[in-house]
């Protein structure tokens, strides 16, 4: 199986295409009128709290509030008050934070859930009030009318390992299953004593990686955790203290891997960029897959992927059989219908419509991950009586979305034979990004004749 990495560089914009086979399994891109916040640490003000809503608005210098919710910043504070004085990871924040707090904050602008409300058991503590200044990470971003989802239990991402600094949390991912290798990343984690506060999770791109690889990289987490707590101590809320990266950043972080033959890049400052950060990361051995395409012919023009790439802003997703799917994205979910179409087969019609449910449920799982649909989802299959044939679709479902990068969770068929299901969405859309609405039809799709 061949799986290359095509990085398409052009003005103000970015694309990225994962090849499996000949065929695109992801894609992603990146335009600079449209830059994500997905991941940027900002130190923040809260502007106002809703406590009918479990929420809090923070401003963090963009265009909207940013949406915190209230167990959130309660779960962080209770954890850390838990802990012992040496290893509570806040300490830093509120002695920041303190001084400010007590002085630009009348006692009046308290939330009101601080009062002693008459049944105080139903009712927490929230330590958060109007004016505050906190540390905060964007894990949404802005999406409609809606400002970018926060939070304040920071993550730093690197290739191999994720680092919490403000979380004691530590693990192994469980796609390691080995015994012997979940011990041993486990026992190089307690190793990690450079880090005083916070913890670790091992991903699954360091199975079988080296102790010396996945020390180097803690190092750099925990060093790069330094800068961005003297940054938060000298700068003034709202402002933005770490921005996470360009995406050709992250693609190389987590997709260049083992399993990847190739990576191709068409510009040569940012290969020049690739191989240094590679070399310095990863290692020297994996600079020498990625390589500088210097073609006459567009680099996905050569690779014969270009068609690929515009049948994903198609409603209509034809298989080989000839059976389709349609895909509807509504404000509220994405709405996917099966149909048999030129299917044909001797088998029975019960037989015929589990046949299609079974061959378009790879090609669902794909296209939204080439399209990054997220959100609800349903899935209206040809219905099917048999109860076997539905847990068997179910399995095929569950098997092909663990290929999936975001969190998906499938619930049962429902009694009208709809598949529902969730899939994370941590911002636009592929076609969102790409396209604006008609100004003749204003979305609706349809023209009026006469």
């Amino acid at each position: 199986m061949s799986r290359e990495i095509l990085i398409h560089v052009q003005k103000e914009e970015r694309q990225v295409a994962i090849v499996e086979n000949g065929r695109v399994d992801d894609f992603h891109i990146e335009l600079d009128r449209y830059q994500s916040l997905l991941g940027n640490v900002y130190k923040g003000k809260v502007e106002s709290i809703l406590p009918s809503i479990n929420a809090a608005f923070v401003n963090i210098g963009q265009e909207k509030n940013g949406f915190l919710y209230l167990t959130d910043f309660m779960e962080t504070s209770s954890s850390s008050q838990e802990d012992n004085e040496t290893d509570r990871p806040k300490n830093f924040l509120a002695k920041i934070f303190r001084k400010r707090n007590k002085t630009s904050v009348p006692e009046s602008q308290k939330i009101a859930s601080q009062e002693k409300p008459k049944n105080s058991q139903a009712q927490p503590e929230i330590a958060l009030k109007i004016g505050q200044e906190i540390l905060v990470q964007v894990e949404k971003d802005p999406f409609g009318d809606k400002g970018a989802r926060l939070t304040t239990h920071i993550s730093l991402p690197g290739r191999f390992i994720v680092y919490m600094p403000l979380d004691r949390q530590t693990g192994v991912s469980r796609k390691i299953d080995n015994i012997e290798e979940r011990k041993r990343l486990k026992d190089l984690v307690k190793s990690f004593t450079f880090a005083r506060t916070g913890g670790f999770i091992i991903r699954t791109a360091s199975l079988k990686q080296g102790d010396r690889e996945l020390l180097r990289e803690a190092r750099f987490l925990y060093g790069l955790w330094m800068k961005i707590k003297k940054k938060t101590e000298e700068e003034s809320a709202p402002s933005l203290i770490y921005a996470e990266g360009e995406l050709t950043w992250k693609i190389v972080r987590d997709y260049l891997t083992e399993k990847v033959d190739l990576l191709i890049i068409d510009a040569e400052e940012e290969y020049q960029k690739i191989c240094k950060f590679v070399q310095m990361l990863i290692g020297k051995e994996m600079v020498n897959k990625i390589q500088l395409y210097q073609g006459t012919i567009p680099l996905f023009e050569a690779k014969g992927i270009s068609k690929d790439l515009k049948k994903i802003y198609d409603t209509h997703v034809y298989s080989k059989s000839g059976a389709y799917i349609v895909i509807e994205p509504t404000e509220g979910l994405i709405v996917i219908d099966v149909n048999s179409g030129k299917f044909k087969t001797k088998a029975s019609p019960g037989e015929a419509a589990f046949m299609v449910n079974m061959e378009v449920v790879p090609e669902i799982a794909r296209q939204l991950r080439l399209r990054d649909l997220g959100g609800i989802i349903v899935i209206d299959f040809i219905d099917m009586v048999r109860e076997d044939y539905k847990r068997r679709l179910l399995e095929n479902l569950e098997r092909c979305l663990t290929r999936d990068s975001a969190k998906t969770e499938v619930f049962k068929i429902s009694a009208l034979g709809l598949v529902e299901m969730t899939r994370a969405r941590t911002g636009k859309n592929i076609e969102s990004i790409s396209f604006g609405k008609c100004p003749f039809c204003h979305g609706r799709g349809r023209v009026k004749i006469g």
